[in-house]
């Protein structure tokens, strides 16, 4: 019976040190809505990076979870990317190549995946995203930050 109980033990030792391990690894990122005045119909709950940081030459996607309590029919997402309170992209997305419209209320994840040119300087960025229907009206406005890095150092063979 004690060996049943010691091996128990072990096990949950081994669970918590393995997450005390991968928590510095784990990062949160902050959203801030554009305005904390508007009342926006699209809810952001969270944006998730990947890679965090993003390294440059490389794929990186931005996945936003969010939700609705309207369908949405149609609409453009607009990204712009800023570098030292600078603007240095910007790009427009039809909404329904982005998600299938119509969408549903409840909850949705918008994903947008795009690689980095190998000259882009490294540095902390800021992206603005605003979604708009198809009359031109804010369904919601987020920011956030997120880091760029040279490529790996550890190399493939």
């Amino acid at each position: 019976m004690t060996m049943i109980v010691h091996l128990k033990l072990n096990f949950i030792v081994l669970c918590f040190s393995t997450l005390f391990l991968l928590l510095p690894f784990t990062q949160s990122t902050d959203v801030k809505y554009c305005s904390q005045t508007d009342e926006y119909a699209v809810k952001v709950q969270g944006v998730e990076i990947l890679p965090d940081p993003v390294v440059r030459g490389k794929p990186a996607t931005f996945n936003i979870s969010a939700s609705t309590g309207q369908a949405i029919s149609s609409g453009k997402v607009v990204i712009e990317v800023y570098y030292f309170g600078v603007r240095v992209h910007t790009e427009t997305h039809d909404l329904c190549e982005k998600l299938s419209c119509p969408v549903s209320a409840g909850n949705f994840v918008l994903s947008h995946t795009q690689t980095l040119p190998g000259i882009t300087p490294p540095g902390s960025y800021n992206l603005k995203m605003t979604i708009k229907d198809d009359h031109n009206q804010k369904l919601s406005c987020i920011s956030f930050n997120f880091k760029i890095v040279f490529g790996s150092l550890v190399s493939a063979s």
